[in-house]
């Protein structure tokens, strides 16, 4: 509903914690919290946190204007295999699509690697007789007896979800939609997914792995949606509230319950649109995002203000590094990379004796064992507790004293077996982690063309600013920056985002002289119309919304395409010259050729329609020092020759614009320490960023 307050609140769900921001976008005044997360009911954390925040702020529910959230709901649901019991219906013949995937070896070399899983196992596919061509003709007509009998089947076996899945749907549903009537009239209560709503666009594999995905997921972020917003409503939030798509853009509560398969990177996308935000208003043309959470951490390369979107992205990689190994999602991502490095993140040692850090993570309960709630095995954030790159009186402010015994005795896990004192052994688990993303953070700027020490990073995430520095130092990146409430920067950024929605029609088309632009322009009509009813239901007005249209592009005979943006002249003359120009620039760009002479085609057209971004008004600076702040001295580990070092430890709230301070040195925000390690100095700048310089 309409709603006159200045007051607006984001709040992002992670593994760990959930992290929470409240803005005055009259007075620029931000209020940020951190609480723990509620694993078995995510809603519920997240719900006391908001609540925590409004009263912290002297406010009343009801005095909120927009409420927005980013949530790890759909990833980790399919990351950990926990979703509905789905069914798989396939057009005849094609039981076996997603067992068969792409067919191809993701590494040539590894005569043992194997991809991903199937998310629903060969057993649960049924197939159903009718066929259509990719031109509409009927070669098959639906049996829609056969699609009663087997609902009959799905029924009695305690199916929760339907997955759907007839050829060439993506251009000719009406066989999709009448299965997906008889279903839903004979199978009360159990959700439904349909391949052409999920996803408009050719190649069965692709499609249906993401209409599995859809299906898998739904009953549990219709649950979760509804609870959180009866929690609201209860509570007298009596705003409307919006959740953070993985385009970056928001979306209606109710879009995100029916396709789930558009939040899957909801949270992390939060920090990366305010990364974005971050470089548009700093100047910056290339920034490397690196945000470390508590189960995760993730980069992404934003250049010229702009994140990257990609329409190739995967999940569940069986190897973290290497394209194929995962699921496809295609969809519209902001393009990022993630591993199972996190503060929560378990260290273990394998068969051969050698130091592993995750992917499997202590979460929020029972958590590090340094958080005092039952945890035993050693966590990434164990270490950097003995380490001294943790003040055990200051975590979350202050609200949460860590347990610097418990975290040894964790830690002596590690030690015992490799020979080590403690103090090794932490230091091993911080190098190993430092490793593994700074691996990650390379190949993923290695492929989108440019090289880590070319870029400034910024760091955020509860995590994040006390390994940037020795990321840094391995990457050769000499400026770091860290905006204020860096450790809640993901929700932050879900108030710097707009609405917006995409769609994608697939439709095969050579370009050359006389190309069909009236049926160009009916599909765009069509998918535009869509998207407007997608942004509906979060209340946008049409007038305040841009359109952008685009196109996916290939040399005949290729496998895969390249998506580039249609020029002025060919929307409007059908210059297709012009199209296959900006297709060339961009092939160029990636592949450092282009094949002259070589025919063009169109695969897909796409669109998107956004609003204006909201205008930020705050400077992210520190009202006034928080009261009892003072500086303090805490021992930190140097490394296995240096060994502990005594160093500053100065309050945010303390420090003077411009005014340098040499490492070692932590730098204490309420909720993230940054460190400041040796040959390093930061100064708070003018808009109240902390800039770290390696020398």
């Amino acid at each position: 509903m309409k709603h006159t307050s200045t007051w607006r609140m984001g709040f992002d769900i992670g593994g760990t914690f959930t992290d929470l921001v409240l803005l005055n976008d009259e007075t620029g005044v931000a209020l940020r919290h951190k609480t723990l997360t509620t694993p078995h009911d995510p809603s519920e954390g997240a719900y006391t946190g908001l609540t925590q925040l409004v009263e912290m702020a002297g406010l009343e529910a009801s005095e909120i204007q927009t409420i927005t959230h980013g949530t790890t709901l759909a990833i980790n649901a399919l990351l950990e295999r926990r979703g509905a019991k789905t069914a798989f219906v396939v057009t005849q013949g094609f039981r076996d699509v997603l067992v068969l995937g792409r067919e191809y070896r993701y590494d040539i070399y590894d005569l043992n690697g194997a991809p991903a899983a199937p998310l629903i196992p060969r057993s649960q596919a049924y197939e159903i007789n009718e066929r259509l061509t990719s031109k509409g003709d009927v070669v098959t007509p639906l049996d829609e007896q056969e699609v009663v009998t087997l609902a009959a089947k799905l029924r009695d076996e305690g199916y929760e979800a339907v997955a759907v899945l007839c050829m060439h749907a993506y251009a000719w549903p009406e066989h999709e939609n009448r299965i997906e009537a008889i279903l839903s009239r004979e199978l009360p209560g159990v959700s439904i997914s349909v391949s052409h709503k999920v996803s408009r666009e050719i190649r069965e594999y692709d499609r249906g792995v993401l209409t599995a995905m859809n299906a898998f997921v739904q009953p549990k972020a219709r649950n979760y949606m509804a609870r959180l917003e009866q929690k609201l409503r209860d509570g007298g939030f009596i705003c409307d509230w919006l959740v953070m798509g993985s385009n970056g853009g928001l979306m209606a509560p109710q879009v995100a319950a029916d396709f789930p398969t558009r939040i899957i990177e909801s949270g992390p996308a939060g920090g990366i649109v305010a990364t974005a935000a971050f470089a548009r208003k700093n100047g910056h043309s290339q920034v490397l995002a690196f945000d470390m959470g508590g189960t995760t951490a993730k980069a992404c390369v934003v250049r010229n203000g702009e994140p990257s979107i990609t329409t190739d992205y995967e999940v569940g990689r069986a190897d973290r590094l290497l394209k194929g190994s995962g699921l496809p999602v295609k969809l519209p991502v902001v393009d990022m990379i993630e591993i199972g490095a996190g503060g929560g993140s378990i260290a273990r040692v394998d068969s051969l004796g050698l130091l592993e850090i995750g992917p499997e993570s202590a979460s929020a309960y029972p958590g590090p064992a340094c958080y005092g709630r039952g945890g035993e095995l050693p966590t990434v954030t164990d270490a950097n507790l003995v380490l001294g790159l943790l003040d055990p009186d200051a975590f979350l402010g202050g609200r949460m004293t860590l347990d610097v015994a418990a975290a040894r005795k964790a830690i002596s896990r590690i030690a015992e077996p490799l020979g080590l004192s403690i103090e090794d052994a932490a230091w091993g688990i911080h190098e190993v982690a430092n490793s593994k993303m700074a691996e990650a953070l390379r190949t993923h700027s290695v492929e989108k063309n440019v090289s880590p020490h070319q870029m400034t990073m910024l760091a955020f995430g509860g995590a994040g600013p006390s390994h940037a520095w020795s990321l840094a130092k391995i990457l050769s990146v000499k400026k770091v920056y860290f905006p204020n409430g860096a450790g809640v920067y993901s929700a932050f950024g879900l108030l710097t985002a707009p609405p917006s929605a995409d769609f994608v029609r697939s439709d095969r088309c050579r370009l050359q002289p006389g190309i069909d632009m009236a049926a160009v322009h009916r599909t765009f009509a069509e998918g535009f119309d869509e998207a407007f009813t997608t942004l509906a239901a979060a209340n946008v007005e049409p007038a305040t919304a841009s359109t952008q249209k685009l196109s996916d592009v290939r040399y005949v005979g290729q496998g895969s395409e390249l998506t580039v943006s249609l020029p002025g002249s060919f929307i409007e003359q059908g210059d297709v010259d012009a199209l296959i120009a900006a297709f060339e620039d961009a092939h160029f760009a990636r592949f450092g050729r282009t094949l002259k002479g070589q025919g063009v085609e169109v695969v897909n057209w796409r669109g998107r329609v956004q609003t204006t971004p909201p205008q930020m008004n705050t400077s992210d600076k520190q009202a006034q020092p928080d009261e009892g702040a003072q500086e303090k001295t805490l021992a930190v580990y140097l490394g296995r020759d240096e060994g502990f070092s005594d160093c500053r430890v100065v309050p945010r709230s303390l420090m003077v614009t411009h005014a340098w301070i040499d490492g070692p040195a932590l730098l204490q925000e309420k909720e993230c320490a940054i460190y400041v390690g040796p040959g390093a100095s930061a100064m708070l700048d003018e808009q109240g960023n902390i800039l770290m310089e390696l020398k």
